[in-house]
């Protein structure tokens, strides 16, 4: 079956590029037409140039006429979030208190994306300042529900088919919930894998990167070629980068088994959403258990929020001394929050996270991910919120990878994104498991 260019998946496009089955230019016109189609519909662009883009397909294709060296993404074009760095590309970090911010170099993972071969289609939506104060963007499977946030461009941008591949940041939930309301894969690595030199700074200890995909093997390609040293980054991994892709292109040894948590929160969930999952993890049998966390979820949820919200008021500071009034009242209490945070507190909050590490990785010794809900439900109507990052709190907490896999829908219609967590640094059984889990629920569906 012929799909049209832009419906290609990431994998498939950098295979066709690479073969030169077609060309980089061919098929960055082709994302062009699907953005003129569909954008003004779904705003997932801040900053978009067709001709910028279109130079560097071209710049693609000459390199692969005169055979020389290409990245493994050589010709993919790539949605970049508006709070990375690009060099001498707007970034307003989401405020009009940094409008007319113009960077010198790119962020770190920018660096590492174009020397992989992707090219930077544009400057995607984010919420304020990467926090709660929703943007322009609107879910694209139905205009008037919110596509979540903060990574709110990013999400709707890949599912619309207007780019194969979007990064996004994560310090509660705004990665997975946004991929979970818009029906994509989105994948949040273990803390640290994915280098954050040149982007915005919320909270050092919670800050993390993801990527948004329409499949697995995307966001394990795109991840792969993210991973990197970065020297300037206060928190990276001593580790190798994980050999995402060859992992999941290979089958699990063993047929995994997946701990099922509902949290203290499943009460919260939406009914359909509840009974969503609940036959889900009835349709795997023998390869889910139920279990409880061994720790007070509400109190972790506590803890982030102390944690958040002290990093905000620091890493804010300049922005509420010098312009406060153009800041949303929900960021405007977060930071007043975090100011009355004390030292001995905060202390205590960043302690308590090694132990409810060290806790999860007693499930871990059992078992080869944990299976919950990405959100409460599907993406709420209206415009005016992102919805509730609730369901990736703990995960975000302890810097555990994640992946929202777009399995459910609800009983209006909309995705419902089923989350997996992974052990800290295992990444790649992590995909391994997701893709074993997609192909299973695709299986014993059709």
């Amino acid at each position: 079956m012929k799909f049209p260019l832009h419906e290609l998946s990431a994998v498939e496009a950098a295979r066709r590029l690479a073969a030169g089955e077609m060309s980089a230019r061919a098929y960055a016109q082709a994302l062009i037409e699907r953005v003129e189609a569909v954008e003004p519909e779904v705003r997932a662009w801040t900053r978009f140039d067709a001709h910028a883009l279109l130079e560097q397909a071209d710049a693609a294709d000459d390199r692969q006429r005169r055979g020389l060296a290409v990245g493994p993404m050589s010709g993919v074009p790539v949605g970049v979030k508006d709070v990375i760095d690009t060099r001498f590309v707007l970034t307003e970090l989401g405020t009009p208190l940094h409008s007319g911010r113009m960077p010198r170099t790119d962020a770190a993972l920018v660096q590492l994306m174009r020397r992989a071969g992707a090219l930077m289609m544009g400057k995607t939506v984010t919420t304020e300042l990467a926090t709660y104060a929703p943007g322009k963007t609107r879910n694209p499977h139905h205009s008037g529900h919110t596509p979540g946030g903060s990574s709110s461009g990013s999400a709707a941008a890949v599912a619309a088919f207007m780019v194969p591949l979007a990064i996004g940041t994560q310090t509660n939930g705004s990665v997975i919930r946004p991929a979970s309301f818009c029906g994509v894969v989105g994948f949040k690595p273990s803390f640290g894998l994915i280098p954050r030199g040149g982007v915005l700074i919320q909270s050092a200890l919670l800050d993390q990167i993801g990527v948004f995909g329409r499949s697995v093997e995307d966001v394990a390609m795109f991840a792969q070629a993210l991973c990197g040293d970065d020297p300037a980054a206060a928190a990276r991994t001593s580790t190798p980068a994980p050999p995402l892709q060859s992992v999941v292109a290979g089958e699990p040894p063993l047929p995994p088994k997946l701990a099922f948590i509902r949290t203290a929160f499943w009460q919260r969930l939406d009914a359909d959403a509840r009974a969503a999952f609940e036959a889900c993890a009835d349709g795997l049998g023998e390869h889910v258990e139920s279990i409880d966390l061994p720790f007070d979820i509400e109190a972790a949820v506590q803890t982030h929020r102390l944690i958040m919200e002290a990093d905000l008021a620091g890493s804010y500071a300049d922005e509420y001394a010098r312009g406060k009034e153009q800041l949303s009242a929900s960021l405007r209490g977060q930071i007043e929050r975090g100011r009355q945070v004390t030292a001995v507190d905060y202390r205590q909050s960043v302690e308590s996270i090694a132990d409810m590490q060290e806790a999860l990785d007693e499930i871990f010794d059992r078992f080869d991910a944990i299976l919950t809900p990405a959100t409460l439900g599907t993406a709420p109507a209206g415009l005016e919120s992102t919805g509730d990052p609730l369901m990736c709190t703990l995960w975000t907490l302890t810097g555990l990878p994640a992946v929202s896999l777009p399995l459910l829908h609800g009983g209006n219609g909309l995705p419902l994104g089923v989350q997996l967590v992974g052990r800290r640094e295992d990444d790649a059984r992590l995909l391994r498991t997701a893709r074993w889990l997609t192909a299973l629920v695709a299986a014993s569906s059709s």
